[in-house]
């Protein structure tokens, strides 16, 4: 679909959204033709050019009603045809100031008429106060517009009506009304979470016979669950949605083998940022979380818990209010969890760590242990498989038996030998540098190389 097109939509929108807007300032302050109602305003449809704009297929798939639609369109006003919101601008004859009824914001950056919460509530009640519900429920962050984030709320300053909160169009929507290409989701406070993804296979990874067949169930869940929901009954049975824990030390492959999980089902992973989620603040924490479901709630996402523990942790006894708004924030999450209808992976180190009422919740519980000497004689392998090379005179069994080392490190080892390599203009790694590769490994675990261990 070509932008002009797409615009084309939009202006057509504009114009729908004038009349509309004519109709209730007419209605309102009993102009000629006040008896009409804005409602019975022709919505604009979708003709042969342009039955394929995303514009339309978005209105279809959202299924939005009539206060919805005007919502939306008032909120892309101001950054395609701002001179529709101009009427705003008019004045209160008796007090010579603009109507408060309006509502709207001036901003010191722009010269147009930016509209508020305010501003939308007239639209919908000045001639019709019985639709004030219907209004709020527009607004509501349970409604499609704010789930989506399309419908950004900006408060101006605190002890001020909630109406009084900007309402704009999220500019990665906007862009999508305009192009027709969506942007991915960015990292941000009002999305705290980050896309990971891998150029590795599941050839390149290494784990236990029996840990690689519990990580193949949750592949199967995600290419067969919704027949087996459906097609075979199950939802009557079941909760949608598969919850899972991955446990273990560092470096063991748990995020590698989230993002294979998504790599190999054509399925987005996200890892959520706790560290933008978690707040000393009463519901802060509970609020940030719901950005991230709220979005994901329509997606075929993947979310990653990566250090599960700060969120998902065990619960204290009750003692005071802080533990007793603890344990409300940890039902809160159990809750959320459940409802989802995706696919969760929290992981861990310790499994102890984790709150049993989660526990209880899982679907699976996978421990990714340290390799076994074997294993890694496959990963040091893999790593020097490139074109950094081990000096053949290396006995890379005796690596593996002598230091207990996880896939992770291994790879960190990878790093500095193949840094140190090309600083030689060379692509081998000699002994000496493979041994302080592993001694810098041992250092960040507090752990030494024994002398006959470096010999």
């Amino acid at each position: 679909m070509e932008t002009n097109q797409e615009i084309l939509v939009l202006y057509n929108e504009m114009d729908w959204l004038q009349k509309v807007i004519d109709q209730v300032i007419c209605s309102y302050l009993l102009q000629e033709g006040h008896e009409n109602q804005w409602q019975d305003t022709p919505l604009p449809k979708a003709e042969e050019e342009t039955k394929d704009s995303v514009y339309y297929k978005k209105l279809d798939e959202w299924n939005l009603n009539l206060y919805e639609r005007l919502c939306l369109a008032l909120i892309i006003a101001p950054q395609i045809k701002p001179e529709v919101l101009d009427i705003f601008f008019s004045k209160n004859a008796m007090y010579d100031r603009g109507f408060t009824e309006f509502g709207g914001v001036i901003n010191k950056n722009h010269s147009g008429f930016l509209p508020t919460g305010q501003t939308f509530s007239f639209l919908i009640t000045a001639v019709n106060p019985e639709l004030r519900i219907d209004m709020l429920n527009v607004l509501h962050p349970a409604n499609i517009l704010s789930k989506e984030q399309v419908l950004m709320m900006e408060s101006t300053e605190s002890n001020v009506p909630v109406l009084n909160q900007i309402l704009s169009i999220n500019e990665r929507w906007l862009h999508y009304f305009i192009t027709g290409n969506l942007p991915k989701l960015e990292h941000s406070v009002s999305f705290p979470a980050q896309q990971i993804s891998t150029n590795l296979n599941w050839s390149d990874l290494v784990l236990e016979d029996n840990v690689m067949q519990q990580v193949m169930e949750i592949d199967a869940w995600i290419n067969y669950g919704e027949t087996l929901m459906k097609d075979w009954g199950l939802e009557t049975k079941i909760k949608p949605g598969y919850r899972t824990l991955f446990y273990g030390p560092p470096g063991t492959g748990k995020t590698l083998t989230a993002s294979l999980l998504g790599k190999s089902t054509k399925r987005d992973v996200y890892r959520v940022d706790l560290s933008m989620i978690v707040s000393k603040y009463i519901g802060e924490t509970e609020k940030n979380l719901s950005k991230i479901f709220d979005v994901a709630q329509h997606k075929d996402w993947i979310l990653f818990f990566d250090e599960a523990d700060a969120l998902f942790g065990k619960r204290t006894t009750a003692a005071s209010s802080n533990d007793r708004h603890a344990n409300q924030q940890t039902g809160y999450l159990l809750q959320r969890i459940e409802d989802f209808p995706g696919v969760v992976i929290l992981a861990s180190n310790l499994k102890e760590n984790m709150d049993e009422a989660f526990s209880r919740r899982f679907q699976s519980m996978i421990h990714f242990t340290m390799p076994t000497a074997e294993e890694r004689i496959q990963l040091w392998q893999k790593a020097f498989s490139g074109k950094c090379k081990l000096n053949p005179d290396i006995d890379i069994e005796s690596i593996a038996e002598n230091y207990e080392l996880a896939g992770g490190a291994i790879i960190n080892v990878l790093r500095y030998c193949a840094l140190i390599a090309i600083q030689k203009n060379e692509t081998m790694a000699s002994y000496q540098d493979l041994l302080e590769g592993i001694r810098r490994e041992f250092k960040k675990e507090n752990k030494t190389l024994s002398v006959s261990q470096m010999y």
